[in-house]
């Protein structure tokens, strides 16, 4: 069982790809994160609101929750959820979602505290400057 961490929950139009980075990020992280792949609809390519509600649901460890989204409509879905969330509790990082997920996976499985988590993976904006 995982200790209590900061979990991830990772939103994407692809269920495919939320998957497959989950997998990546928690490679990367030793296998200590609790990260939550969010994505697709039914089948197809989209974002669903009850998909990332349950999937914070099941992140939530009672230490925060850190989103990461793949495009804009995700964001705004994760935003709507947000209006709902009590004082912070659960937040979305404006980070790259590849690069930010394995920051924040590596963060919180150093015990890190949810603001912690997200600055981890927000500083990965900068990776992709030249």
């Amino acid at each position: 069982m995982l200790p209590e961490v900061v979990g991830i929950v990772l939103v994407s139009h692809s269920a495919e790809l939320a998957r497959g980075l989950a997998d990546l990020a928690g490679q990367v992280a030793g296998g200590e994160a609790r990260i939550v792949p969010a994505g697709g609809i039914e089948g197809t390519l989209g974002t669903s609101g009850e998909v990332v509600e349950k999937a914070i649901a099941e992140a939530d460890q009672g230490d925060g929750v850190l989103l990461l989204a793949d495009l804009g409509s995700s964001i705004l879905t994760i935003r709507g959820i947000l209006d709902h969330q009590p004082n912070g509790h659960v937040r979305l990082a404006d980070a790259p979602m590849v690069e930010g997920a394995v920051a924040a996976a590596v963060s919180a499985a150093a015990g890190q505290t949810l603001e912690e988590v997200l600055m981890a993976a927000e500083s990965a904006r900068s990776v992709n400057k030249f």
